[in-house]
């Protein structure tokens, strides 16, 4: 008999440079003290209740497309009924993660542009932009997004799905994230139910 297969765990990087983009309060700093991975760190921040900072970590943690994908997943959660700009959006996102060409990024990219930077779909879709290897239009000289910019955008959809309607369940909701968020790294789907 053969031994399992190792489960693969999309959750790494350069624990150093993470940690900085994140900009933990200094409260933070004993929960950190001594981790070794990425994963550590954030299941630490996690139990010492700093939770955002948890999420922010993960943002970037995960590789980019994993990362879109959770954002969409957070924002479909929290998302209120009967809006369907939301849900364009959100699925401006979700196909750029199943077909990432340039075409989606930037389809994804144009409709949040058209329909405000104010929402986790809206900001999903900028994760999804800020994967490609320009910001310039088409034609254009290629001009790079800088590697943490993903990231952000998906921390900061994150946030505003944790936020949404009632901010007194962000810490509830935050959970609920990061706990997609581990299923997303090891392959999963990480699909959370909506009405969170």
């Amino acid at each position: 008999m053969s031994a399992p297969a190792a489960i693969p765990f999309k959750l790494d990087g350069p624990l150093p440079e993470l940690l900085a983009r994140i900009d933990a309060p200094p409260e933070a700093q004993p929960a950190l003290a001594d981790v070794r991975n990425v994963a550590d760190a954030m299941e630490r921040l996690a139990a010492a209740g700093f939770l955002l900072e948890a999420a922010k970590l993960t943002a970037h943690a995960l590789p980019k497309r994993e990362a879109v994908w959770w954002a969409c997943m957070c924002a479909r959660h929290t998302a209120p009924e009967n809006l369907p700009a939301l849900a364009d959006l959100v699925a401006a996102a979700e196909t750029w993660v199943r077909k990432q060409s340039d075409e989606t990024r930037r389809a994804a990219f144009e409709l949040a542009q058209a329909r405000g930077l104010d929402t986790p779909e809206a900001w999903a879709c900028v994760g999804a932009f800020w994967s490609g290897d320009s910001m310039a239009p088409v034609g254009l000289a290629k001009v790079p997004p800088a590697p943490h910019l993903c990231g952000t955008a998906v921390a900061g959809s994150v946030n505003l799905a944790a936020v949404r309607g009632d901010p007194a369940r962000s810490r509830a909701r935050l959970a609920r994230f990061l706990a997609s968020a581990r299923e997303i790294a090891t392959g999963g789907a990480g699909r959370l139910p909506p009405g969170g």
